[in-house]
């Protein structure tokens, strides 16, 4: 099923292939942890890495190698999350449905039931101002400071200038400070 394989011209310029087993081997966990980032506490991680994947498999005959795999996979999975983000946000309008938290599958152990509300309440109001961001300030925001990734990277992965990288990061950093005093301001 997943033994589909193409190939592309290598640094070198010979024909190398790219095969969905070693995409899916090589990048799955990384483009888990940006869609877990990304999309929030309330995305099934696993559903869309899937989704992900399948979009790739469809789409691997059209990769001709002018950018990393890295990049390719970043720019689906963005848009799968972006996509995912909007019609979660619908649905919620309509139907006023409370978000699920997403669990920490890294945590070796589990923390008392006090700190686990805390951390909820943290990430809950951390993904409340995120949502309230405009898209390309969350972006950079969120790979920069959740990633941990270089600003030379982030710029190489989204398809943008690295200046324009730290300008957004600025910018989303002060949204964020003010979304986040006024959120503490509301709640008692």
């Amino acid at each position: 099923m997943w033994a589909a394989s193409y190939t592309r011209e290598d640094d070198r310029g010979t024909e190398a292939p790219v095969s969905l087993d070693a995409l899916y081997r090589a990048h799955a966990p990384v483009v888990a942890r940006w869609a877990a980032h990304l999309g929030g506490p309330s995305l099934d991680v696993q559903d869309a890495v899937h989704e992900i994947f399948l979009i790739v498999r469809r789409r691997l005959p059209e990769f001709r190698g002018e950018s990393k795999p890295t990049t390719w996979l970043y720019r689906i999975t963005e848009r799968v999350i972006r996509d995912r983000r909007r019609k979660e946000r619908f649905h919620r309008w309509v139907h006023r449905v409370k978000r699920d938290q997403i669990e920490d599958a890294l945590a070796t152990t589990r923390p008392n039931p006090e700190e686990e509300i805390q951390r909820q309440q943290a990430s809950a109001r951390l993904y409340q101002v995120l949502d309230r961001m405009p898209e390309k300030y969350r972006q950079v925001l969120v790979l920069f400071e959740m990633e941990e990734m270089a600003g030379e990277e982030i710029a190489a992965l989204t398809g943008i200038k690295v200046a324009t990288v730290w300008v957004r990061l600025h910018r989303a950093r002060e949204r964020f400070r003010a979304e986040m005093r006024r959120l503490q301001k509301e709640t008692p």
